[in-house]
């Protein structure tokens, strides 16, 4: 495997595309036959699957683009120092690990690169359904189907191209985590969300992204690594991710060990804000 530009989108899912598919086989046999799990330091779980796929990663990271420095989640649980870098790449080889654990098919690998604190380029796919959504070199969202019994070339993927709905202030979905608190429902509550379906991982974003859904209120702990690809897709799709004071999220907060904000992925722009004013704060914050 050759380095690549990894401004060139394209090429980029070309040469990740093996790789992904590899640590989702991986993933899948052992969902499969189930898992046993430790907790690290922060008392989070992990299972052999992180690990194993976050290698696979790794590993094709360092051949595709060895000159850039890659933040993920393992690595930096083990102890990896990071210093600040212009570019880099976030991992996540296994979002939702306590789903997996569980049995629930709510779980994805998350890869993303990172630019000036924007997030540049995104990619999830999700092993269960064999559900790909990636960034493309004309800055749009795309679809695909990734097979994971198969070893067909990436060219032989088929994108189809997705975008976000307008939102319905009667009708909204919101996608919340299963761990969601009072202040997101509290939010739900003040835009009148009627149907709100508890999801895992960064599956949310891909749904927003894909139009099935209008928002996702995230007023809990969480890290780059779990919100940069889904953001890049959900941009692209047409939609935003901003902090409760309609900031859009941004990365490379090493001082703080990469933790996010509280925030809100919405398929369109923020629904409080009904004059465009960023500076204005969301209802019951």
């Amino acid at each position: 495997m050759l380095p690549i530009d990894a401004k060139d989108h394209d090429a980029l899912i070309d040469a990740l595309l093996p790789a992904v598919r590899e640590a989702g086989r991986l993933e899948m046999a052992h969902f499969t036959k189930g898992v046993k799990f430790e907790q690290k330091a922060d008392r989070s779980p992990v299972t052999v699957a992180d690990h194993e796929a976050e290698a696979v990663l790794l590993a094709a990271l360092a051949a595709i683009a060895p000159d850039i420095p890659v933040v993920a989640e393992e690595r930096i649980a083990a102890g990896a120092a990071c210093e600040y870098a212009r570019q880099f790449f976030l991992v996540d080889a296994l979002d939702g690990t306590r789903l997996f654990i569980r049995g629930k098919p709510e779980f994805s690998i998350n890869i993303a690169l990172v630019e000036d604190g924007k997030v540049r380029f995104g990619l999830i796919f999700l092993p269960p359904s064999e559900r790909l959504f990636v960034t493309r070199a004309d800055g749009a969202a795309y679809e695909a189907r990734l097979r994971l019994s198969t070893a067909e070339h990436a060219s032989a993927v088929e994108f189809a191209r997705i975008s976000t709905r307008a939102p319905d202030p009667a009708a909204l979905v919101a996608f919340n985590s299963r761990g969601s608190g009072n202040a997101s429902s509290n939010l739900l509550k003040t835009l009148n969300v009627l149907d709100a379906k508890p999801l895992g991982s960064s599956m949310k974003f891909c749904l927003i992204a894909a139009g099935e859904g209008d928002l996702y209120a995230r007023f809990g702990e969480t890290c780059e690594w779990d919100t940069a690809a889904g953001q890049a897709i959900l941009e692209a799709a047409g939609g935003s991710v901003t902090t409760i004071d309609g900031v859009p999220l941004s990365y490379g907060h090493y001082d703080r060990k990469f933790r996010n904000p509280y925030f809100v992925a919405w398929g369109r722009q923020p629904l409080w804000l009904s004059s465009g004013d960023a500076s204005s704060p969301a209802p019951g914050a």
